[in-house]
């Protein structure tokens, strides 16, 4: 599972300029300087966020109005011209948006009653000392997220995290998380929504798996200087006299929604995966747990606005990605594999994932690595970035991210040459089921890179 959908920017300060060039291939509306204005317009979206990050949602709103407004009265879209045309693209990709808004704040409440039960508090004595204890968590993030989806692992993670830092979090550590958690399910077909896409359009589990070996140096890469830059501004609380009760039901709801969305997960990519299309099974999953499990323990109705919030921001951003007119990726090719990567972190994965398996000709860990861990550079880069943010509103910051994050996008690059180095770019056929799976899957539930 895991990654839900940020779509293109072409570039939030600088880069991949063959992707600018494709969609002025592709669009036939107005340009300035070749870029076509709806790229124009999205990137000064984007550019909004990043510099006004306290007024973040009111800059994504705006921007999502005036493309909208230009698309329908100047360009159209893929599924017609107008309002009419605008109507079906919205019919288009409503699972999509609804799935992403019931999981981001289905878990919002899954991760309150996680710190409620208790367990959280048991964990400091299970940690080992010093900065090992920081890196272990970020350890268990990652191995989380290979089988949950990337927004569980990583507000698991946060809420931990806030427990036993007594809620002093640095920035760098939460976006550590992030990363955590967005590279852990790039080595497994229900880790990420990009490698359940690839698996379903009949590639083999066992040929993303190796990403798991550009992930694992990746998180050596950011993992230490995270623990230890966590270390240094606030160490583990430990205080082993305290009697620590662990609410053991509260914690068989977290359990119970967190199979139940596995289980949906699997059993709907394997068994009807043409229905992907048409119902949010995956968002839907998760509340109906939440609601059934009410009479045992009620869920926090409080978080639920703040949530929402959130929620809203990243569908705006989504949307608008989703009216971009790319319609084409480069050639296929290490170098081309590796910017996709940086690409992510502003353009949502799924869409460049689904124009990878038409175009076919990649070596799929490489792809499942770079479009699942590449949005964990930005905080608004991927789902779980989203997810933690609401937690820990000072993480709302493209500046401090960047700045105290460092660390990750050169872990992304470490990890990916190592992976190069070892393995080698082994690129594959194009599956003849690529085109048609690719279509059914563009919007299979999970959450972005």
């Amino acid at each position: 599972m895991s990654s839900t959908r940020i779509s293109l920017i072409r570039h939030l300060a600088a880069g991949a300029p063959f992707l600018f060039a494709s969609a002025a291939r592709a669009a036939d509306g107005p340009a300035v300087a070749g870029i076509p204005v709806d790229f124009i317009l999205f990137a000064a979206t984007l550019l909004g966020v990043a510099m006004f990050h306290h007024h973040v949602l009111k800059v994504a709103l705006a921007g999502l109005a005036v493309i909208t407004v230009y698309k329908i009265a100047f360009t159209g879209f893929k599924t017609g011209e107008g309002l009419a045309g605008f109507g079906l693209h919205m019919a288009h990709e409503w699972v999509l948006l609804v799935n992403l808004l019931c999981l981001l704040v289905g878990f919002a409440l899954l991760a309150r009653h996680f710190e409620d039960s208790g367990a959280p508090e048991v964990l400091p004595r299970l940690l080992p000392e010093g900065w090992r204890g920081p890196f272990m968590l970020l350890l268990i993030v990652w191995m989380l997220s290979g089988f949950l989806d990337n927004i569980a692992a990583a507000l698991i993670g946060a809420t931990v995290a806030a427990s036993v830092f007594k809620r002093k979090v640095h920035i760098g550590y939460l976006a550590a998380l992030v990363a955590a958690s967005n590279a852990g399910g790039a080595g497994s077909v229900v880790g990420d929504t990009t490698t359940t896409m690839i698996w379903i359009a009949g590639v083999s589990p066992l040929e993303v798996l190796p990403a798991y070996i550009a992930s694992a140096f990746a998180l050596a890469v950011f993992g230490v200087p995270a623990a230890l830059q966590q270390h240094k501004h606030q160490p583990i609380v430990r205080d082993f006299q305290a009697a620590h009760h662990v609410d053991w039901a509260r914690l068989g709801v977290v359990g119970a929604i967190l199979v139940g969305a596995i289980a949906t997960n699997v059993t709907v990519n394997l068994k009807f995966p043409e229905a992907a299309d048409h119902f949010p099974f995956l968002g839907v999953a998760v509340w109906v747990v939440l609601l059934v499990a009410i009479p045992l323990r009620k869920p926090e109705w409080s978080l639920v606005p703040d949530a929402l919030k959130g929620s809203v921001f990243l569908l705006a951003l989504v949307t608008c990605a989703s009216m971009m007119p790319v319609e084409k990726l480069p050639a296929a090719s290490w170098l081309s594999t590796l910017s996709l990567g940086f690409i992510s972190a502003v353009f949502d994965n799924i869409p460049l994932t689904a124009l990878a398996l038409k175009q076919g000709g990649y070596d799929w860990g490489f792809l499942a690595y770079a479009v699942g861990f590449g949005g964990s550079m930005l905080w608004f880069g991927s789902s779980a970035g989203v997810a933690v943010s609401n937690i820990f509103p000072e993480a709302k910051s493209v500046g401090q991210w960047l700045r105290h994050g460092w660390y990750i996008p050169i872990g992304y690059v470490v990890g990916f040459f190592a992976m190069l180095l070892i393995l080698g770019w082994q690129p594959h056929e194009k599956q003849k089921e690529g085109v048609a799976a690719a279509q059914v899957v563009q919007t299979t539930p999970a959450t972005q890179n």
